[in-house]
C-alpha cells in the first residue's frame, strides 16, 4: 500500500477545497509513491512526534495542525519547525495535515466534540454555501441541564481542570453550539441560532462581555477541544487501509502548562 492511498482516504472524507483560504492543509512533506509502513496520528507535529514515528516504524504522520503554515525561506534548524522538517526528510517520513478541511467536514472535529458530550440531532450552522460543510455544529442534549452541571459534563468529557465561562446562565441548557479550536468568530451566529451554550477552545477576552444571560460560554482550551481528532483519522485510515498499522500519538504536544 502506498502513502498516496492513505492520503486519498483522508481527502475523500475531508476534501481539501473545504479548507479556509488562509490554511495550508494536505501534503506537507514526503513522497506519496512510497510504500506505507505505518501511520502516527496527532494534533501537532514537533521533533518529539517525529521521534515517536521513527520509534514505531511509521513513515506517515497525520496531524490536525499543519507543520508548514507559512513558506520556509531557510531550513537551518533554527526553530522546531525547521528541525522537524530536517528530521522527517532524513528518515523518509511523510507528513500530512488535515486542518480546517477536517474542521468543516461532516463527521469532522466539531461532530467529534458533539459526540463526546452526547448531543443529538447534530447539524451544521454557519454552513458553507452549496456545500455539506460548515465552521460549526449545533445539537441538543438528551435532556435539559442547569449551566453548572453542563459545564461539569464538558470538563469531565474533555479532561480539563478548568473551563473559562461567562456568568452562569439562569435558564436550562439544551441547545449547544460548538466550534473546536479558536471559535469566537462564531459566537454571534451561535446566539442567532438560539443556542443556550457555546463550546470552543479559545476566545478573546473582550468577546466575553455583553452576552450575560444570552448564552453560556464554555472555553476549554484549544488543544483540549481538538484532542480527539486523531480518533477520526484512525477510523478513516483503519476502514480504507485495514492492513496498515495505525497509532494515536502518546506524545502530548500541548505547549501550555497549568500550574
Amino acid at each position: 500500500m502506498k502513502i498516496k492511498e492513505v492520503l486519498s482516504a483522508l481527502e475523500r472524507f475531508a476534501p481539501l477545497p473545504l479548507q479556509e483560504d488562509w490554511d495550508n492543509a494536505g501534503l506537507q512533506i514526503g513522497l506519496t509513491e512510497t510504500e506505507a509502513s505505518g501511520a502516527l496520528l496527532c494534533l501537532d507535529v514537533n521533533e518529539d512526534i517525529v521521534d515517536e514515528a521513527i520509534a514505531k516504524g511509521c513513515n506517515i504522520i497525520v496531524s490536525h495542525h499543519p507543520l508548514l503554515f507559512r513558506g520556509l525561506k531557510c531550513i537551518s534548524g533554527a526553530d522546531y519547525v525547521q528541525r522537524s522538517v530536517i528530521k522527517a526528510i532524513k528518515h523518509d517520513i511523510c507528513i500530512v495535515s488535515m486542518h480546517t478541511n477536517m474542521d468543516n467536514a461532516r463527521g469532522g472535529v466539531n461532530f467529534k466534540i458533539a459526540e463526546k458530550i452526547g448531543l443529538d440531532d447534530v447539524r451544521f450552522f454557519a454552513a458553507k454555501a452549496d456545500e455539506d460543510a460548515g465552521s460549526g455544529v449545533v445539537g441538543v442534549l438528551p435532556s435539559p441541564m442547569n449551566a453548572r452541571d453542563f459545564i461539569m459534563l464538558v470538563k469531565k468529557a474533555f479532561g480539563v481542570e478548568c473551563a473559562m465561562c461567562n456568568e452562569l446562565l439562569q435558564r436550562p441548557v439544551r441547545k449547544v453550539a460548538i466550534c473546536g479550536g479558536a471559535g469566537d468568530f462564531l459566537l454571534p451566529q451561535a446566539i442567532s441560532e438560539g443556542a443556550d451554550a457555546f463550546i470552543t477552545g479559545e476566545m478573546h477576552y473582550h468577546v466575553y462581555f455583553g452576552n450575560e444571560q444570552k448564552i453560556q460560554i464554555c472555553v476549554i482550551g484549544h488543544y483540549q477541544s481538538e484532542q480527539f481528532t486523531s480518533e477520526i483519522f484512525k477510523s478513516i485510515i483503519s476502514e480504507a487501509c485495514s492492513q496498515l498499522p495505525v497509532y494515536q500519538a502518546e506524545t502530548s504536544t500541548n505547549p501550555i502548562i497549568y500550574l
